[in-house]
Formats: structure tokens, sequence, C-alpha cells
């Protein structure tokens, strides 16, 4: 198969392991620098080019769209969607899983376990959504943030107030949800392709930090999911209509809630603490689905 990885940097542990996976199982596989890309938006024969050089027949493509890049690289996608190609995750699936807000109402919708979370716009109500997320501690989301960046545990409800007017101040979106103690700041990543849960870590956040994002300084072990958590996972990529996610669960007291589902999960933490290749994984479900024009979307949303 012709298989192109839409990244920014080849040398980035996951775009440098799927490019081995692809070549491995005998593919013809390339990376594209999507920002570099640029569309011919027509009706009767949609092309993208790369350069002055087009790009066509292309089987599937791999997208690991940045978060700073989302409106272009799913444009992107689109437009390899509008051309027939076969996407891993389709651009309306991108676009949704970046929306944490929406992703979130989406997943309660469909009666996944969520922690208790409230949004709001006017200053005002500040003291009804901490009420409504139980009380402090609370956790206080920017909805554009990453990698745990624009994330605060608010111990009081004081320090709760104060967080929640300074980024409405800023004219900032935040979520508020309560702080789920009991997972001592440890989470679970699953990493899902298809509809099985291919691997699984815990990551712990570092001594005094309640976020375990591996990239503030936590560490990640392998662990075994229960039943339950494999059945959350796969429901909730399922939900937000994408093939591969890496979905991030805490253990509540009353069961498994999710707290993000991405939909460019990195390979390096997945695969150094399981031993598992997952690279490999996903190039086995693209050889399984992939075909001309199967896009449920169609490039039309």
């Amino acid at each position: 198969m012709n298989i192109a990885v839409l990244s920014r940097n080849a040398k980035l542990y996951s775009t440098r392991r799927l490019l081995e996976a692809g070549k491995e199982r005998g593919h013809d596989i390339r990376r594209i620098d999507y920002l570099r890309c640029h569309m011919n938006i027509t009706t009767m024969r949609p092309r993208i080019y790369l350069g002055d050089e087009e790009i066509s027949a292309v089987d599937a493509i791999i997208p690991r769209i940045g978060a700073s890049h989302t409106f272009y690289g799913t444009a992107v996608v689109r437009q390899f969607e509008m051309m027939g190609t076969y996407p891993l995750n389709e651009s309306v699936a991108i676009s949704r899983s970046r929306d944490k807000l929406r992703s979130l109402q989406l997943l309660a919708r469909k009666g996944i376990g969520l922690p208790v979370t409230a949004f709001a716009h006017d200053t005002k109500a500040t003291g009804h959504l901490i009420k409504l997320c139980g009380g402090a501690p609370i956790v206080i989301k920017l909805l554009e943030g990453t990698q745990g960046v624009g994330v605060v545990l608010a111990e009081t409800q004081k320090a709760a107030e104060s967080v929640i007017e300074a980024f409405r101040g800023l004219e900032a979106n935040i979520l508020a949800q309560e702080f789920i103690a009991e997972a001592g700041g440890s989470d679970i990543r699953c990493f899902v392709v298809g509809d099985k849960v291919v691997a699984a870590m815990k990551r712990q956040g570092a001594e005094g930090e309640f976020r375990s994002n591996l990239h503030r300084g936590g560490s990640s072990t392998v662990v075994k999911i229960t039943p339950e958590e494999r059945s959350t996972a796969v429901r909730a990529a399922r939900v937000m209509g994408l093939n591969v996610a890496g979905v991030d669960l805490l253990r509540s007291n009353h069961g498994p809630v999710v707290m993000e589902v991405n939909s460019s999960p990195g390979l390096e933490g997945i695969e150094h603490a399981t031993g598992k290749d997952v690279a490999g994984k996903i190039i086995e479900f693209i050889e399984k689905r992939a075909q001309a024009g199967t896009t449920r979307t169609r490039g039309k949303g």
C-alpha cells in the first residue's frame, strides 16, 4: 500500500516508529509535512500538493496533527478524504476530540463515566460552578490546554474563585471538574486501535504533582486493566469516531471516569512501558480496513 504519515517532524518517536512499522510490513510509506501542503478545492477533481508535486495515489493517511495546527491539519485531512483516501482518523473525529467541552458533552450523552464537570461564561456564577463540582479542591482546565498545561488544582474555595476569575479576566474558556483524590495523582492511558485496547499503562505524577503527564516528569508502568475499564475506553473512542485513540482514565470510587480522548496519542511512553509493537498494530489495522471512498463523512463536515 501507499501510506502517508501526516507529521511535521520526522525525528519524533511516533512518526519514526510508524514509518519503520510500515516499511517492515512491505508498504511504500512516507512522511508529509501537512503545513507545507496546499490544496486545489474544485468540484470535479480536488487535488493536494506538496510544493509543486501533486500528491496522488495515496491509499491511506495517518494523521499526526499537532494541537496548535488543528484547523489547517484537519483541512488537509478533509482534502484527502474528498479525494477518496482512507484516513486512519477522520477530520471530523479529530476536530471533535480536540474540543474538550464538545467531547465531554458527547461522552456524557452516551453514558460514559466522567468526573463531575461544570462550564460557565459569567464570573458571577463562579460560586455555583464550584458547588456543582462538590466544592474545593477542584481542578480548573483551560479548554485549549494540552499535555497538562493550563491545568490547575485549586485546594480551597478562595483559590478556586481567584483562578477562575483570573482566567475569565483573560477571556479564556475554562472547565471546572471534581478532583478525584483517590486516583493518587495517577491515571491510565488505554491505547485503542479499532475495537480493542492493544496496550495500557499507568502514569504516575512526579512527587507533589497531581498531573500525571509524562511530559511533566511523570513515570509509566504496565498495568492490568479491568473489563469495565477496557469497555469504557473502547466506547469512548467509538463515541468520538476515532479508530485510534489514547483514552485517559481515572480510577474513582464510582468506577472508571474518562479525562480525555486523544486523537494523536504518542507511541513512545506506551511502547516502552508495555514492550508492545503498537505501531505495528496500527499498520495492521490499516491493512484490514483501508479501502478507497470508505470515509464515513466523505470530507463533508
